[in-house]
């Protein structure tokens, strides 16, 4: 097959719309954080992932000095709500750019309930939220890695089959490139092989 190739560094590439329209679905962490003062914050992040099994640790990069960081550096918590299909329009209106100190939740009209272990609140339609401490964040050029242990699994009932959550009943949302986004996927199984061949 033919290739264009694109080399970081020449004149005209630009990585980031390269990255986020490769490294795709990309699951989306709806993060909820407070300021020093107490006030609210939630904001989508994409670049989201599993960084440890145990202990438990998730990992999101922040580009740039947003207020998910700041808040997050200040105060040591943060809640990772699940991004769904219903949720879609204010998961992306939560992407806005909000004055700091303005609460997106609150802006946006979302309900929001107590967590348990944290003092950030969780987002009270999605049916799952991850309560986390920080552990830990690394500056990567103009983006900041933030790992995230995690405290405590909130998981609506609805979407749990045998106990644990579901694919098709979470419906997460993903992100693509440029403004793109993917509905759910059809799950299917595939059993991890035992041995090799």
């Amino acid at each position: 097959m033919n290739r264009t190739s694109l080399r970081v560094g020449d004149e005209g590439v630009q990585p980031y719309p390269l990255m986020t329209a490769l490294v795709v679905p990309r699951p989306i962490a709806w993060i909820s954080t407070v300021d020093g003062e107490g006030r609210g914050n939630l904001a989508p992040h994409s670049f989201f992932t599993v960084a440890c099994a145990n202990p438990p640790i998730l990992a999101f990069t922040s580009v740039g000095r947003k207020d998910t960081l700041r808040n997050v550096v200040e105060t040591k918590e943060l809640v990772v709500n699940l991004a769904t299909q219903p949720l879609t329009e204010a998961v992306n209106g939560s992407s806005a750019p909000y004055e700091h100190g303005v609460d997106e939740a609150e802006a946006l009209g979302l309900e929001t309930e107590p967590s348990e272990l944290v003092t950030p609140r969780r987002v009270r339609d999605s049916p799952a939220a991850i309560e986390c401490r920080l552990h830990s964040t690394t500056e990567l050029g103009d983006s900041t890695l933030v790992l995230a242990e995690v405290l405590l699994f909130s998981v609506a009932d609805h979407v749990l089959v045998e106990g644990h959550p579901t694919f098709d009943l979470l419906a997460p949302m993903t992100r693509l490139g440029k403004e793109e986004w993917a509905p759910p996927s059809v799950p299917f199984t595939l059993p991890r092989p035992t041995e090799a061949p």
